[in-house]
């Protein structure tokens, strides 16, 4: 049963259909010819996926994070982030990397800032001399730093379907954000010398540039720490960090930077409905097919065959990798997270692996998928916002593929990187 629920998802992925349909009806054959239970089971599915408190961070987040680019941060932040970096050889494609870094407060999405990004600094990078190419691999691949700061939307639905805390695979994110954000700045570097792109400041910025930009961002840059302080001192919880996080951004929009108006924030609220539409459809046909796989024992089934093949913990990382890679190439990263985590997550904890570390991982090897072909989500948004061939992208990608291989060897070798501010701090 379970080789024709993988056969039906993939035919239905092949002829076009929407992910969130193809997830739906590739269950099926399990309501309706195991005769374990009713095809009515599936529409109370459908409902009880949507019926959890922890689920209520995503809409929130997503709405807040809406509400900060409604508000005039995003701007001061490219700002902020061109005094800090701009200096440095590789201009524009330092600064979009940083960008990300503090983009992951805010918008929580690696597609959205992606997006964002290719939009606001791509057309300014390939005047700067970058091909076009280029240009989109260094938005696409920074990207990936925003799905792993907190409040990344992956990491709370990642949370929500596996039953471990959000509010630890927060701060589980901080360090392999920073530490990606220098790898990724070093092979820009690497690729600016080698190019001769020159840096968007002709020299380092004054202390007073600094310090008034800084004053400019604060409010931004604060957003994470908040997150940080009050899930060590348990001031709210996940949920309630983001139901926060709106009356804080709508505080700042209209009392501190004042461009809050009636019209963005209805463009805030119509794209927020709009993306909360679509990760809430993806969540509730998951849980159908969540459903039909447990029912159908594919964790345990999965387990067991792939403990039969070694039981050397490193290799079945491996294995383990292997396969969110190539499923992160077909699937949305909150599709992929949705149905794919909740097999492989017990496979890696029997094998003795930290859930919250292998979380943290999990999520960036999702996003990885993404910006490779054939259907890899990220890279074609870039690729479609700066008319890039995927050829040609994945050809430039080369450099940095290197790097986040070398990324997830340093994040497996030490898990302490991952745990350090969960186990010491909740």
């Amino acid at each position: 049963m379970l080789l024709l629920i993988a056969a039906l998802f993939t035919v239905f992925l092949i002829i076009g259909m929407p992910v969130a349909f193809a997830l739906s009806l590739a269950s099926i054959p399990v309501f309706l010819f195991t005769g374990t239970m009713p095809p009515t089971v599936a529409v109370q599915k459908m409902v009880t996926a949507t019926q959890s408190f922890p689920l209520l961070a995503v809409p929130f987040f997503i709405f807040a994070g809406n509400l900060m680019n409604a508000t005039g941060i995003t701007q001061r932040l490219v700002t902020f982030s061109t005094l800090l970096t701009g200096w440095i050889a590789g201009g524009l494609g330092q600064v979009s990397i940083m960008l990300s870094l503090m983009m992951g407060g805010i918008s929580g999405s690696a597609v959205a800032d992606a997006s964002m990004e290719a939009r606001l600094l791509g057309p300014s990078m390939i005047k700067q001399g970058y091909s076009k190419a280029t240009t989109a691999v260094v938005l696409a691949f920074g990207s990936i730093i925003t799905a792993t700061i907190p409040p990344s939307i992956g990491l709370i639905l990642f949370g929500f379907i596996n039953e471990v805390s959000i509010g630890k695979l927060f701060l589980a994110g901080i360090i392999p954000g920073i530490v990606l954000t220098l790898c990724l700045m070093f092979t820009t570097w690497l690729i600016a010398k080698r190019n001769g792109y020159a840096p968007q400041m002709p020299h380092f910025p004054t202390r007073g540039e600094l310090w008034a930009s800084f004053k400019e961002s604060i409010w931004a840059l604060a957003f994470p720490i908040i997150l940080i302080v009050g899930f060590r001192f348990g001031f709210f919880t996940a949920t309630e960090a983001g139901a926060f996080l709106i009356f804080y951004a709508l505080f700042i929009g209209i009392f501190i930077y004042r461009e809050l108006n009636w019209e963005k924030l209805y463009e805030a609220m119509r794209n927020t409905i709009s993306d909360v539409g679509m990760v809430m459809l993806l969540i509730m046909m998951a849980g159908v097919l969540g459903y039909a796989i447990t029912i159908e024992r594919a964790p345990q089934q999965i387990t067991e065959f792939v403990t039969t093949l070694t039981s050397d913990p490193i290799l079945i990382l491996m294995l383990i990798v292997t396969v969110l890679v190539i499923s992160g190439m077909f699937l949305e990263g909150a599709a992929n997270i949705l149905l794919i985590t909740p097999i492989v997550l017990p496979v890696l904890v029997s094998a003795g692996y930290d859930p919250i570390h292998m979380g943290i991982l999990i999520v960036i090897l999702i996003n990885f998928g993404g910006l490779t072909p054939p259907v890899g989500v990220i890279m074609f948004t870039v690729c479609g916002v700066l008319k890039v061939k995927t050829g040609e992208f994945t050809l430039a990608s080369l450099p940095f593929i290197a790097t986040m291989l070398i990324f997830f060897v340093i994040m497996t070798a030490f898990p302490s990187l991952t745990l350090l501010l969960p186990n010491s701090m909740m």
